[in-house]
């Protein structure tokens, strides 16, 4: 949610030099946030999780991954940087360390975020640096 949020607010970061589509994938009146909103799906009803990480990747679409992998994730820290500002919850920094999400399994547990083999995702981040 952080990232349709930037994608509205702060479509530089978001999108890099494809910003000016940003707006428009963010807005909640077009059908491309209901393709974010779907993405729930597969996110944990409740926290800690009850299942191991692999478990919740394993059920992510490829979609969804390359969004993550794609264009969330090399931007994570620049991300919650601006969201703890534009919220006023500096809380959310202790979300985020080195590149990997916190909140929802240890640090340790990083490597989950390492990018996944895909041709298209050099492609996506030669796109959108």
């Amino acid at each position: 949610m952080l990232y349709t949020h930037a994608l509205v607010a702060a479509p530089a970061l978001s999108l890099g030099r494809l910003r000016p589509l940003a707006p428009l994938l963010g807005d909640p009146r077009r059908g491309m946030t209901g393709i974010f909103l779907q993405l729930s799906r597969v996110l944990p009803d409740e926290y800690p999780l009850r299942a191991g990480v692999r478990y919740y990747l394993g059920e992510e679409h490829g979609f969804a991954r390359l969004v993550d992998f794609g264009m969330i994730v090399p931007r994570l820290r620049r991300l919650y940087e601006w969201s703890a500002a534009e919220l006023s919850a500096p809380g959310l920094l202790d979300c985020v360390r080195d590149g990997a999400l916190t909140y929802a399994w240890p640090f340790e547990d990083r490597h989950v975020w390492d990018p996944p083999r895909s041709v298209l995702l050099p492609v996506i981040h030669r796109l959108l640096p």
